[in-house]
């Protein structure tokens, strides 16, 4: 609960995670106008390691493998793996994401495929989703405007491209900004839900007790209190003088242990270890409508970062559509012949 705090361990524990084992992977969904998808991955990393365990999606010996390596200038050397696969449908992607034995197996994904006959066109969608992990936090969207959540959700090398260019200092102050707000967003959805499973453990042993519904009203307060103690966080709940200053001396001895047991699944919650990755999505037909971004090949992309499902589904989605030629021609010998019958009557009448 104490952000400042596990913003640094966990960026800590992140950089070493990714120095170790942690290969930069991208996944790049083709999909087809039957519903189809052709899976590619690509992994790049500085030692010949992927192990199953450490991958960020779903490998296994039914996909098609290469092996390769590229020396760079310096002559570092950089080990590749290239995996494809063509899925029938979004279903047999979802099948592969519940049988996943990799670094990503915790977190909930699926896959989703839409076709919609228009007559003049069809229409394409498909979106790759992740659960959030926390039930009760709130939306980021709360907290950071427009600008701050584009920012927000912008690739790492956008981010850094853009606070090395000439508005530089506009970028820095833009990502002061976010990572204030982020802070506060984070804090406030981890009181919420500690406060929420609390209560549900609880429950049994509250007979009525309005604890809880008090709880709720102070949320902001509690928020506040977390925030000003945010150093010393461990020591203060450690020794319950948070708790006793969140509901009082009495309360605070009878429900230390639901209080402590709803701290601790707040908290293995926040360090579910996630390793990122980008998605590519290539669509059918001309694209209409998406939240993705677009790479400098025009491929639209989305960093997967834990903090963008924290507290609501993160979908990744784009949408398409291809002309019914077929539909045009028809609707134009259609026109005609309606044309014609007209003319026919009216030099009849004549």
């Amino acid at each position: 609960m104490k952000n400042k705090t596990i913003r640094l361990i966990f960026s800590f524990i992140l950089v070493m995670i990714m120095s170790c084992d942690e290969p930069e992977t991208v996944v790049t969904d083709i999909v087809h106008t039957d519903g189809s998808v052709t899976r590619k991955i690509e992994m790049r990393n500085n030692e010949n390691k992927f192990k199953i365990s450490d991958l960020q999606v779903p490998l296994d010996s039914t996909w098609s493998i290469r092996d390769s390596i590229e020396l760079g200038e310096k002559g570092d050397t950089t080990w590749i793996k290239r995996a494809e696969k063509l899925f029938k449908n979004a279903a047999e992607i979802n099948l592969s994401y519940k049988t996943d034995s990799g670094a990503n197996r915790h977190i909930t994904r699926s896959a989703e495929f839409r076709k919609r006959f228009k007559w003049f066109n069809t229409e394409y969608r498909f979106a790759e989703v992740i659960d959030k992990r926390l039930s009760y936090g709130y939306p980021v969207s709360e907290f950071m405007n427009q600008e701050e959540l584009s920012y927000f959700y912008s690739p790492d090398d956008i981010k850094s491209k853009e606070e090395n260019s000439a508005d530089s200092l506009k970028y820095k102050a833009l990502k002061d900004s976010v990572n204030k707000k982020q802070d506060e967003w984070t804090t406030k959805s981890l009181v919420s839900e500690w406060i929420n499973d609390f209560e549900n453990l609880a429950k049994n042993k509250s007979n009525g007790d309005t604890l809880f519904k008090s709880l709720k009203g102070r949320e902001d307060e509690i928020v506040r209190l977390v925030q000003q103690n945010d150093s010393k966080f461990d020591s203060l709940w450690k020794n319950g003088i948070l708790l006793r200053e969140f509901i009082g001396e009495t309360k605070a001895m009878k429900y230390k242990a639901e209080a402590d047991s709803s701290m601790n699944m707040v908290t293995e919650m926040l360090f579910a270890d996630f390793k990122p990755y980008t998605v590519k999505i290539i669509m059918p037909g001309e694209m209409i409508g998406t939240n993705g971004i677009l790479d400098s090949a025009k491929t639209l992309l989305w960093p997967v970062q834990s903090d963008y499902f924290l507290t609501e589904p993160y979908t990744m989605y784009a949408e398409s559509r291809i002309p019914n030629r077929w539909a045009w021609i028809v609707s134009g010998a259609f026109l005609l012949f309606v044309i014609a019958g007209i003319i026919f009557r009216t030099i009849k009448r004549g």
